[in-house]
């Protein structure tokens, strides 16, 4: 039997009309069930993961033990502290030139000004990637530039400056211990590791949880997205919050969002269930599509991504005020800078974890006004009612008299007009609410992003679109070619050339083989860190004894399938018809015409091509050597080019079996 020849020795299909149709509904059938139990399996996954979360009701002296407690928000500057975060400084040797002097300005001026008692840097330092944007290598000189920053700036004086490592900062590092780990020598904090950090004040304790989610050993990026938190590094966070019982207020930091950390059970939001915030960047702005990611998880702690300080330069202040939690995300070098924290927002209120009966016994409209020039007016409006204007008790706290009951009822609007010296204005504002309602929805989409597991979303998509291209391609070899009592239309010759390749064995099985191989085969060899080999699977990384649970490994798989395995199939079938129509490549366009053919080519010319940058772009992350040891990638190349010869080289014999089984068809 040759390759390329429909071979006889095929199982027999069955010829009576009956059994055939029996099979094909069993077939039909069971992919059903298949593709029905998936989709509910994954439906019923993710609901109970992200949409479970009770609706509770706020504002009342009973959702916390020190609701109605004194003492309450009153005409005084006491039980009031601020503090800042940024996240994503990404300083680079290579782009934006500007970056690294807005930084220093913000660790003077903006620093100055504000006087915050704490600033968190929530990772990603430095940028860590090449001059190409595509290799990452971790710069000395980058690091250095961030502390000279620190050092001129002399903010370490100011206020207490604790940094953080993100995924750029561990970028290509093979352990903690390496000379190229320069958070070791560099930043502010230099700790390694999650951490407890307790702010004291002479009205209680604060606590600050800092998780170190970034994977040790750290491969090269892209496959450095994820966090990682494994079962020591859970035991290790559980007793840490264990330590926070006595604190006025817990909030947990981190570079990732939750979304993005891989955890061991029994899950970070879980653990974290008793901070009112989860502070967080990693995100930036998705490339300016959602400008504010922020969401509330299940036990009611808020999580709050901020937007990066690398193209947007951005930063935020947070406000504890009577255990209040407020907060505002800023735009570098914008005055005057106004944070309403009583009445605090609704949208933000989280009933377990804050007092907000306190609101109801408050005296006094609470507003913190900074600004480079003195802050002249602070004029505040309630529901479009002006109410006054606010008088300067101490420092940026502005206070004005108010009668909370006369806003018992409903939800109501603050807005507050701040304005400097210098003529500037700013408008800031947000909704309150005294009553016992049900918690104020989020956006959609930034509640999926920030909720959603994707690294289980991302690998139960291309479990399915893997099935989906096995099944076709098995289902189509083993169901008899069907009979037409008409000229078959568009679909109909679809069907017939999927039938002919998948009895095609010269076809048949390097396709269904090479995609067997992308789910379970390694997909390239290299060097995952420098100097440091390793293996890398759709299911995860291996490196120098070490495994990196598979999480943008399934994303890089489903563009495999998507962009590269499916449309090589659909351009073969599409050449087999042709091929069975009696077509040469000289002479196909007869059959088809230039439109038609055009778009074909044009298609096989662009996912070769696409499949040709992810070459590119494989040698400059990992080596040569991963390149020309790379089965998914090079050699995926290889195989297609061999594929479409062939298909367009059939023997005379080959032909004639194809022309035959084609006219019987039709």
């Amino acid at each position: 039997m040759r390759g390329g020849q429909v071979s006889a020795a095929l199982p027999r299909l069955p010829h009576s009309g009956s059994d055939a149709a029996l099979v094909t509904r069993m077939l039909q059938l069971f992919s059903v069930l298949i593709a029905a139990g998936l989709f509910l399996a994954c439906l019923t996954a993710y609901v109970l993961d992200n949409y479970t979360v009770q609706q509770r009701s706020y504002g009342g002296a009973g959702g916390h033990p020190r609701g109605a407690q004194p003492p309450y928000p009153g005409g005084s500057m006491d039980n009031v502290f601020w503090f800042l975060q940024v996240s994503d400084i990404h300083i680079s040797r290579f782009v934006d030139p500007q970056r690294a002097p807005d930084f220093q300005k913000f660790c003077t001026e903006t620093i100055d000004v504000i006087k915050p008692e704490i600033v968190f840097v929530t990772g990603d330092l430095t940028d860590a990637k090449e001059r190409n944007r595509i290799g990452s290598r971790q710069y000395e000189i980058e690091w250095q530039t961030y502390q000279t920053i620190l050092k001129k700036s002399r903010v370490l004086e100011k206020t207490k400056w604790i940094d953080i490592k993100g995924n750029h900062d561990t970028f290509n590092i093979p352990s903690l211990e390496s000379v190229n780990n320069y958070y070791r020598k560099y930043s502010a904090f230099k700790r390694e590791g999650s951490f407890h950090y307790v702010h004291q004040t002479h009205f209680g304790n604060y606590s600050f949880i800092i998780v170190d989610a970034t994977p040790s050993p750290g491969p090269k990026r892209p496959f450095n997205f994820f966090g990682f938190l494994n079962q020591n590094n859970m035991d290790e966070l559980l007793k840490l919050a264990s330590e926070t019982v006595y604190s006025n207020q817990t909030i947990w930091l981190s570079h990732y969002t939750t979304s993005t950390i891989i955890s061991a059970s029994p899950g970070i939001r879980h653990i974290m269930g008793s901070a009112v915030a989860y502070l967080c960047g990693h995100l930036h702005t998705l490339g300016g599509l959602m400008p504010v990611l922020h969401s509330r998880h299940e036990h009611g702690t808020l999580e709050l991504e901020l937007a990066d300080w690398m193209e947007n330069r951005r930063y935020r202040i947070l406000v504890f005020d009577h255990d209040l939690f407020s907060f505002v995300d800023l735009k570098f070098d914008k005055w005057p800078v106004i944070v309403i924290t009583n009445p605090k927002s609704a949208l933000y209120s989280s009933p377990g974890h804050e007092p907000l009966g306190k609101i109801k016994e408050s005296t006094h409209i609470r507003v913190l006004a900074f600004s480079t020039a003195n802050v002249t007016s602070v004029l505040v409006k309630i529901d479009g009612i002006t109410m006054g204007s606010a008088v300067q008790i101490k420092g940026p706290l502005h206070t004005l008299l108010w009668r909370p009951m006369d806003y018992g009822a409903g939800v109501h609007y603050i807005e507050v007009h701040a304005q400097d010296k210098a003529g500037r204005t700013t408008v800031a504002g947000h909704k309150f609410t005294m009553e016992d309602i049900k918690l104020l929805p989020f956006d959609v989409m930034a509640s999926f992003i920030i909720q959603a597991p994707h690294h289980i979303t991302l690998k139960v998509i291309f479990i399915l679109v893997l099935l989906i291209n096995l099944f076709v391609i098995i289902a189509f070899r083993y169901l008899a070619k069907p009979r037409f009592k008409d000229t078959p239309g568009f679909f109909a010759l679809v069907n017939f050339s999927f039938h002919v390749f998948s009895k095609t064995n010269i076809l048949y099985y390097p396709v269904l083989l090479f995609t067997c191989y992308v789910a379970v085969g390694p997909w390239f060899i290299g060097e995952i860190i420098d100097d440091h080999f390793g293996a890398c699977f759709v299911f995860g990384i291996i490196v120098d004894g070490h495994f990196l649970e598979g999480s943008l490994t399934f994303f890089c798989g489903i563009l495999q399938l998507t962009f590269f395995n499916i449309p090589l199939i659909c351009y073969l079938c599409w050449c087999l018809l042709l091929r069975c129509r009696g077509a040469y490549f000289r002479s196909h366009l007869k059959y088809t015409g230039w439109i038609s053919s055009g778009l074909m080519h044009i298609s096989l010319v662009g996912f070769l091509a696409w499949q040709a940058y992810a070459c590119y772009f494989l040698q400059k992350t990992y080596g040569i050597v991963a390149f020309f040891l790379s089965p998914v990638r090079t050699w995926s190349l290889a195989l297609a080019l061999a594929l479409v010869y062939k298909v367009w080289n059939f023997n005379n014999s080959t032909i004639r079996t194809f022309k035959a089984e084609m006219k019987n068809c039709l």
